[in-house]
């Protein structure tokens, strides 16, 4: 196994791509943070009941595309080049070879994701409190020392992995870079935006409850008796979405011809 790891980390280290895409991930996730605080205000003489923290790491909604690309290169590249074909059989062990890609792929994910949640929590921290969002006006010191504030936070770093999870099983999955990042996105993205065609709320709630999209219920630190699943239950929902998609694709792989 570690002859496997110390390829694909070759691998990865020497190709560009994703290098540039971790990148990505820490400046778009911060810097549509930033652009959501600064874009908020309390209105005067009004509390502020809006979740500072979830507030603070809206970026993570566009990075997870990022993510999502990330992991999906990571095996798709592979099959586009033909290149999956030496990697078989130089490393016949093909669960392996997935296990490795996801092992070094989640920890670099996770590496870049708190780097960018950290600066969207201190940008919060920063910024907020010029925009009305004080104590004295309702609003929760947005502290990492704070319980809820540090488990929005770790548990949006552990999201970002698990969708770099996901996306690296439905690329093992259906071999095509092009198919798995459209599956991927879709997963990501689609149901939110039925949910908001679906006038019965039974149903809504099903749909965020059952979805990838529960693992965001992560970042919510108020009103919790109001989210239709709750916090770490919905990233239990993505973790299972994940490990489902890895298992599908490391049984494809295994068998399958390269």
């Amino acid at each position: 196994m570690t002859r496997v790891l110390r390829a694909e980390w070759t691998k990865l280290r020497t190709t560009p791509g994703p290098a540039w895409l971790l990148a990505a991930l820490v400046v778009l996730t911060a810097v549509i943070g930033v652009t959501a605080v600064a874009a908020t205000r309390c209105p005067t003489g009004l509390t502020c009941p809006v979740d500072t923290a979830k507030l603070s790491l809206t970026g993570v909604l566009a990075g997870q595309a990022v993510v999502a690309t990330l992991a999906v290169l990571a095996v798709g590249t592979e099959y586009s080049t033909g290149m999956i074909r030496t990697t078989l059989t130089a490393m016949p062990r093909r669960e392996f070879v997935l296990a490795a890609k996801a092992g070094l792929v989640g920890v670099l994910t996770a590496a870049a994701g708190a780097i960018a949640v950290g600066i969207s929590v201190l940008d919060g921290r920063l910024i907020l409190p010029g925009r009305g969002f004080t104590a004295a006006r309702g609003a929760a010191d947005l502290s990492l020392g704070s319980g809820p504030v540090l488990r929005a936070a770790a548990g949006s770093v552990l999201y970002l992995a698990l969708v770099a999870l996901l996306g690296l099983g439905v690329a093992a999955l259906v071999r095509d870079s092009a198919v798995a990042i459209g599956l991927t996105l879709g997963l990501l993205y689609v149901f939110p935006v039925i949910v908001t065609f679906i006038a019965a709320t039974r149903w809504q709630r099903r749909i965020e409850r059952y979805t990838p999209m529960a693992g965001l219920n992560i970042q919510a630190t108020t009103r919790l008796h109001s989210l239709p699943i709750s916090p770490w239950a919905g990233l239990g929902v993505l973790a299972l979405w994940a490990g489902g998609a890895l298992l599908a694709g490391g049984l494809a792989l295994r068998l399958r011809d390269a």
